[in-house]
């Protein structure tokens, strides 16, 4: 991608041109999109080769771990364990807390885009769900994103009500994980209804409406350290919103907003909606390099 010379939206850009990334000396680079599936592709290897060959380095899945025997778990799996049993055995809870402490840090649905494995594979439904709807085959169906957190407390009230962790019967996430650590089970062609769906009929459907473990990041995002940072350098072009996995985060970058803070002298602010993702997508394509990352306590630090 050359974002200082080309508008880099969704529709003019191929899928893999998205994996580099053009700077103003011409110099070419790894974009964050290919930071993004380097560091997914990475976990998920660990995964498998400490089963497969016993390295030990990073046992288990994404619904419990240990690396390099610090245990790790799933601050939304430790939740329905805890209503499913009122018990939380003492390697779970510092398993969470752990967890908790680090996304806290680096941003909470950075999970989203930098481990989750589905990720990877929902980027591909959507370049294949777009290209439908740019050929008029099918049309684009958005629904209201505020529903993922009906579909948070109906998961978590069901595992209160009946014992078990029901959620995890319909966890694309928990499946990819689990399969790519032990192998192949059925289960996998759930994820493939899903990722059809997402192909069909909306974009990135399982990621923007129903996953509660994506809900559960972004409530701790909204205090993390690790931000995008808009800058005043913003001209409104839109592109960011075309290419955004949650657009509805960058309201800051539209011609409204700069009108409604322009006697307020406001030079930067930060992305701190709990559903950005930290995925880079944005920075990636603009070309008035108006958002970037930035850590909110590098003056403390």
């Amino acid at each position: 991608m050359d974002k200082y010379n080309n508008r880099e939206t969704i529709k003019n850009t191929s899928f893999l041109s998205t994996f580099f990334s053009t700077n103003k000396d011409g110099k070419t680079k790894f974009s964050y999109r290919m930071k993004r599936w380097i560091l997914v592709i990475a976990i998920h290897l660990l995964f498998f080769l400490s089963f497969a060959i016993d390295i030990q380095i990073l046992e288990g899945t994404l619904n419990g771990s240990r690396f390099l025997g610090f245990h790790m778990i799933d601050i939304f799996t430790s939740m329905q364990v805890y209503l499913a049993t009122y018990k939380l055995p003492i390697n779970m809870l510092i398993g969470a807390s752990t967890i908790l402490i680090f996304y806290m840090i680096v941003g909470g649905r950075s999970y989203c885009a930098w481990v989750c494995p589905y990720g990877i594979i929902s980027e591909v439904g959507e370049k294949f769900h777009n290209s439908l709807v740019n050929k008029n085959i099918i049309k684009e169906r958005k629904f209201d994103h505020r529903v993922r957190h009906f579909f948070w407390f109906i998961f978590l009230a069901l595992s209160s009500f009946s014992g078990y962790l029901v959620f995890e019967t319909f966890n694309v996430i928990g499946i990819l994980s689990r399969m790519i650590a032990y192998g192949w089970s059925l289960a996998f062609l759930w994820v493939v209804v899903i990722f059809l769906f997402e192909v069909f009929v909306s974009r990135r459907a399982w990621c923007t409406y129903i996953c509660p473990i994506g809900t559960t990041y972004g409530y701790i995002g909204k205090v993390s350290a690790l931000r995008i940072e808009w800058n005043d350098n913003c001209d409104s072009c839109m592109v960011c919103h075309d290419v955004c996995f949650e657009p509805q985060v960058l309201e800051i970058t539209k011609k409204k907003y700069k009108e409604q803070i322009a006697d307020k002298k406001i030079k930067t602010q930060y992305i701190t909606g709990a559903d950005c993702t930290l995925c880079g997508r944005c920075a990636d394509v603009c070309h008035a390099d108006a958002l970037n990352f930035d850590f909110r306590l590098k003056g403390i630090v």
